[in-house]
């Protein structure tokens, strides 16, 4: 059956298939056809995530013989974590998918269609992510797009099922780069382009790891396994809420949605109780509050994360805060943060170097109280994508705050305090976050950042509250989303 037509046994109009074989065209036309090509693949290593175990999966341009899994699987038990850059979000949680793959003994296996930039896929992928950069960015800086264009678009335009509708015929297009996949290996898709990519390549063993906790059926991919980090999410998928405004929708089948809980690094899941205990002691020992900035895929938080610097410096230079800012792998946010507050040329960088950084991490970690322990600002930058990604999550621990917009790391279990959002979606992951008590409501303007920074540093009991709520959340197991997603791949 064409999954464009029926999408959970709701048929979807004659006007709204010919739109999505319109768009079909529309990309084959700007980006060429391939599903007759004949693509192999070949492994490259990530210095970033080495310590996770993950295989970089390229095209091989090379070779004429398909990438064998058959002699690795019983002594790598691979796993394949789909994912895409559209942002920074997709990769985290990939990032997460991969290191509770790791602890449980897979070999997880790293397949960016974004990556691949001489298929199709790769040149479509490329293509969404930039228009999603560029709207993420505007969105910040005019309120006019933002209220009449990317919020609407965010949360209700990706909402309905005739968007998922042409995403499955744009999906066909990016069949050929999984040839190699043998049809029942356990696939973990961290966006829903790679896993309908999965899907339509004939894949069965293919798990749909939603991110938001706002339903849209942008991210359906009838024939996998879909799951949720929160009840409320699952409520809204299962009865397909809001996915049309004119009629009731046939709700999605039992077996094809679970709730699992948050995805997680497994890192950051078995020490939760040792760095809540740090952050606590921090408080009664009276150190400097450690700020956590992280600026996003599109890099769309300078002008707010430059108003909190400001207002920071008297606290920084009294030793009373410490800042963290990862810009990612946006330098020239760093540079524009540079000449906006001068202040910035005595901060201590940490550019392009990923050990350096892992070092510094790691220096977080000694007990409260210790004289030595980092101070000041330190500026953090990789040119590399993964580094840039993955050098938040090793900031987290050693961190008291994680300042972010109420993406994918509301998610995460460290105290955080949420920017505004970039989308209407984001905003539910702050209200969950608040709901559970390990983050604050969402700070739309300068002055609510203002007096919340003003909490965290003059009242100890909000961030210890955040730490206790994160103990018990943890002992209910919301964090064991990414454990629980890879069982479920490697069962179904």
């Amino acid at each position: 059956m064409d999954k464009s037509k029926v999408i959970f046994g709701n048929e979807m109009p004659v006007s709204v298939i010919k739109k999505g074989l319109k768009n079909q065209k529309k990309f084959i036309r700007k980006f060429g056809d391939d599903r007759n090509t004949e693509y192999h693949l070949k492994t490259e290593s990530i210095q970033a995530l080495e310590n996770l175990g993950v295989k970089n999966l390229v095209i091989d341009e090379n070779s004429s013989v398909p990438f064998s899994f058959t002699e690795k699987s019983k002594e790598e038990k691979p796993l394949i974590v789909g994912n895409i850059r559209m942002g920074f979000g997709h990769y985290r949680i990939s990032i997460a998918l991969a290191s509770a793959a790791r602890s449980m003994g897979y070999t997880p296996y790293w397949f960016d269609l974004h990556s691949f930039q001489g298929a199709t896929a790769g040149k479509i992928i490329k293509s969404q992510n930039e228009l999603y950069s560029l709207g993420s960015r505007l969105s910040q800086k005019s309120k006019l797009f933002n209220r009449l264009v990317w919020e609407p678009m965010n949360s209700e335009g990706f909402r309905q099922l005739s968007y998922n509708s042409a995403d499955q015929k744009v999906a066909e297009l990016f069949t050929p780069v999984y040839n190699d996949l043998p049809k029942d290996i356990p696939f973990v898709g961290a966006h829903v382009y790679p896993v309908q990519g999965a899907v339509h390549a004939g894949l069965t063993h293919v798990v749909n790891a939603i991110p938001d906790n706002w339903p849209m059926a942008l991210h359906l991919a009838e024939g996998s396994l879909h799951t949720v980090q929160t009840e409320s999410s699952y409520l809204g998928y299962k009865a397909l809420r809001g996915m049309n405004k004119d009629k009731i929708l046939k709700p999605m089948p039992e077996k094809a949605l679970k709730c699992t809980g948050h995805y997680i690094d497994h890192e950051l899941v078995e020490n939760i109780e040792n760095d809540c205990q740090l952050r606590m002691d921090r408080r009664t020992k009276g150190d400097a509050v450690r700020y956590l900035l992280t600026i996003g895929g599109a890099g769309a938080q300078k002008e707010i994360y430059g108003d909190i610097i400001r207002y920071l410096m008297p606290q920084i230079k009294a030793n009373k805060a410490m800042l963290m800012l990862n810009t990612g792998d946006h330098k020239n946010v760093w540079e524009g943060l540079l000449k906006d507050i001068p202040e910035l040329k005595d901060a201590v960088t940490h550019f392009d170097d990923f050990s350096d950084a892992k070092n510094f991490a790691d220096s977080l970690l000694t007990p409260a109280g210790d004289a030595n322990a980092p101070k000041g600002i330190h500026v953090f930058y990789n040119k590399d994508i993964f580094a840039a990604v993955y050098v938040t999550n090793l900031l987290m621990r050693g961190s008291d705050v994680l300042v972010t917009k109420p993406s994918e790391l509301a998610f995460y279990p460290v105290p955080k305090l949420f920017i505004r959002r970039v989308g209407g979606h984001e905003a539910w992951g702050a209200i969950h976050s608040a709901e559970i008590g390990d983050g604050t409501y969402e700070c739309e303007t300068k002055n609510s950042v203002r007096e919340m920074l003003d909490q965290f540093q003059n009242n100890p009991e909000i961030l210890n509250r955040m730490c206790m709520n994160i103990m018990k959340n943890k002992a209910a197991g919301i964090y064991d989303g990414a454990y629980e997603v890879i069982r479920l791949a490697t069962k179904c």
